[in-house]
């Protein structure tokens, strides 16, 4: 699962880069100003979105509202998300890509841990957006943890590669098998044992 993540300056950096890389025009990157600071469930944040054929950085509110009006739901599973009601549409039609330089977790003992990647600035975890009450909001897609995550937890973000941020957001065909995918291996630090490093999968 994903309840809380970080954005630094050199993140917001980064997304900036990317639009402009795919937005030629940089119609919408001139618009983007974003700053540091932990992301917690129920604030507003920055995620890249679709916006005819360029992409754009919207700031929507983290969470979808729960049935009973008092829960909020922040996480969406990957493996189910084509299937059930509140998120089939959104994963379907309405697909955000959410940037983070890194996510919190939290093992059994409640000891916080910290999940990033060496060597790439910004993790980009795959979200769907729906509309409440006048406003955006989005969920973050988890799928069942990856070596490096088991040790903490059994569920994780789908990470997506910055290649595939395009066909996330654009390529509907491709959603379901993106829905399926693996992320690369991450690296972890924590407060309370020393560094422990896991070996980051190459690009394909």
């Amino acid at each position: 699962m994903c309840g809380r993540y970080y954005v630094d300056d050199e993140t917001a950096r980064e997304i900036e880069k990317l639009i402009r890389q795919v937005d030629e025009k940089m119609r919408k990157a001139e618009n983007i100003h974003l700053q540091a600071g932990d992301i917690h469930p129920s604030e507003v944040a920055p995620v890249i979105a679709a916006d005819h054929n360029d992409l754009c950085c919207r700031w929507q509110r983290w969470g979808f509202p729960g049935f009973n009006g008092k829960q909020l739901i922040f996480n969406a599973r990957s493996e189910s998300a084509l299937e059930k009601k509140m998120f089939k549409e959104s994963a379907e039609h309405r697909r955000v890509v959410v940037p983070a330089t890194w996510f919190y977790e939290w093992n059994r003992n409640k000891e916080k841990n910290i999940f990033y990647r060496e060597k790439q600035p910004v993790l980009y975890m795959a979200g769907l957006y729906n509309h409440y009450q006048n406003e955006d909001r989005f969920v973050i897609l988890t799928t069942a943890a990856n070596e490096s995550m088991k040790p903490v937890h059994d569920r994780m973000p789908l990470l997506l590669e910055q290649d595939e941020i395009e066909k996330w957001l654009f390529e509907d065909n491709l959603t379901e098998a993106l829905l399926q995918k693996t992320p690369a291996l991450l690296e972890r630090r924590s407060d309370f044992e020393q560094m422990s490093l896991f070996p980051v999968e190459n690009s394909k």
